[in-house]
């Protein structure tokens, strides 16, 4: 007998359309199936009026997702994305739906500890151009191209109100695994992302990777390996509350 499909949903994050996970389909376990989760107003849908409010955008992903979000499935994201992963699998907790079989979040501080100054003076191309720059994850012939960096910079603006707009809240933890990855050049502080453990009743991991806010873009193998290992079928999630961090 075959090896249970799972899907995994995956949120790109901001400045990025869901484009930035196709590869991801060659690279991971037959039995993982990748599904790229493109966001109104880039990519695919570029044609579309970019949706700038946390909330709003989450209903509506769960809308749109709706036969996705059912059976075996899990939800990951990148940055941004992580808020809007853990968002979609609130969100989907609360109308009492189908729970994904765990939340994998990469490279963001847990939604309880958000730097609220993070996206401070972000509101003119200068000050985004330069924060794309010292992240680290965009190609150098976007920069050089005067259309390419238009789009970005349209796209990473309306991703940072987004951000901006996310209230946080106390919220009891969820009842699912958390797995979470970070780098450890990364400019989050590791306290806000070791802080995600105060978001699960189940057991949550941490895995540190060399490398800053792109650690799985510059050390895709490594990554790719340690996400389909934690949720593996037949993968021991390590018990109690709060599990210890691992090293990768």
């Amino acid at each position: 007998m075959g090896t249970p499909e799972l899907a995994l949903l995956c949120l790109p994050c901001a400045g990025a359309s869901a484009t930035m996970y196709l590869r991801w389909r060659r690279l991971v376990p037959q039995w993982l199936r990748i599904v790229p989760v493109e966001l109104p107003g880039r990519g695919a849908r570029m044609g579309e009026d970019f949706v700038e409010d946390f909330d709003a955008l989450v209903a509506r992903l769960c809308t749109e997702q709706a036969a996705a979000l059912q059976g075996r499935f899990a939800l990951f994201g990148h940055s941004m994305g992580a808020l809007l992963a853990w968002g979609i699998a609130r969100r989907l907790h609360d109308e009492r739906r189908a729970l994904p079989r765990a939340l994998l979040v990469s490279g963001s501080a847990a939604p309880s500890c958000r730097d609220p100054d993070r996206f401070a003076d972000r509101n003119d191309d200068r000050a985004l151009i330069a924060d794309l720059r010292r992240q680290g994850g965009t190609p150098e012939e976007a920069f050089a191209s005067e259309e390419l960096m238009r789009i970005t910079l349209d796209v990473l603006a309306a991703d940072y109100r987004i951000c901006e707009s996310f209230g946080q809240r106390e919220r009891p933890p969820l009842p699912l695994p958390i797995h979470v990855f970070a780098g450890r050049d990364d400019d989050i502080d590791a306290a806000r992302v070791e802080a995600w453990s105060r978001e699960a009743t189940h057991a949550v991991t941490l895995d540190w990777f060399d490398g800053g806010h792109f650690f799985l873009r510059h050390g895709e193998g490594a990554f790719l390996e340690a996400l389909s290992r934690r949720i593996a079928p037949g993968a021991v999630v390590p018990g109690g509350r709060h599990a210890a961090p691992s090293l990768v």
